[in-house]
């Protein structure tokens, strides 16, 4: 039955939920580029949203420093300085394996049908040079298992530093896609398996391997805002 002590959201916070949403989706789906000025007609063009939404939907994000702004006001997706993108890997090192551990006790049957799914479904990408689809998939396989952990702080701490990492990772997907099995490992198949049985410290370990080997190539090949 419905809570009747409950308020109602007013239509305009339903409003500005779904943009924020949307926006915050399309950063992580790669929609925007390191540098791109948000303007909220331009947000309002590509998303199909309306204006007052959207600007208090990037006022949040800019908020939540998933965004910059420029000086006069304009939101700007995050071009990330070399230090900026260690620091963001570091803590990604010390939530992503903590989210993993959390969620190894709650993962089903189904849960493993799928993420054996999306690592399928990875490896079919890359091989095919679709770059769009890898990142899909890597993007699914990551917060099926983190969400498993049925933590939504955790989940929204790890959330915020993708948004802040996201433009530059979408940039670096071809990078990415070229890069060699040992400067960048893929290891969901690995981490499924020591998952499965029931070795969490083999589970972070690969994951952890994922996260720096990633992060040490791209350091390696990619430019940063300070020129590094």
């Amino acid at each position: 039955m419905p809570d009747k002590n409950k308020t109602p959201q007013p239509a305009s916070g339903l409003l500005e939920e779904e943009a924020y949403q949307r926006i915050k989706q399309a950063i992580i789906d790669g929609s925007f580029s390191p540098a791109d000025k948000l303007s909220i007609r331009g947000v309002c063009a590509t998303l199909s949203l309306s204006p007052m939404p959207v600007r208090a939907a990037l006022r949040r994000l800019v908020n939540e420093r998933a965004l910059d702004t420029t000086a006069s006001g304009t939101a700007l997706v995050p071009r990330l300085t070399r230090q900026e993108f260690q620091e963001l890997t570091q803590m990604r090192l010390q939530l992503e394996p903590l989210a993993l551990r959390l969620a190894a006790p709650h993962l089903t049957a189904s849960d493993y049908t799928k993420l054996n799914a999306l690592v399928a479904s990875h490896e079919a990408a890359r091989l095919a040079g679709d770059p769009a689809g890898v990142r899909q998939a890597d993007t699914d396989f990551m917060l099926a298992l983190y969400r498993a952990s049925r933590s939504q702080l955790l989940l929204s701490f790890i959330e915020s530093l993708w948004l802040r990492r996201s433009p530059f990772f979408w940039e670096a997907r071809w990078a990415l896609l070229s890069a060699s099995a040992s400067r960048a490992p893929h290891r969901h198949g690995e981490i499924i398996h020591a998952l499965q049985g029931g070795d969490i410290d083999a589970a972070q370990a690969f994951l952890t391997d994922e996260i720096q080997s990633a992060c040490q190539f791209l350091l390696d090949v990619m430019s940063f805002k300070d020129g590094t």
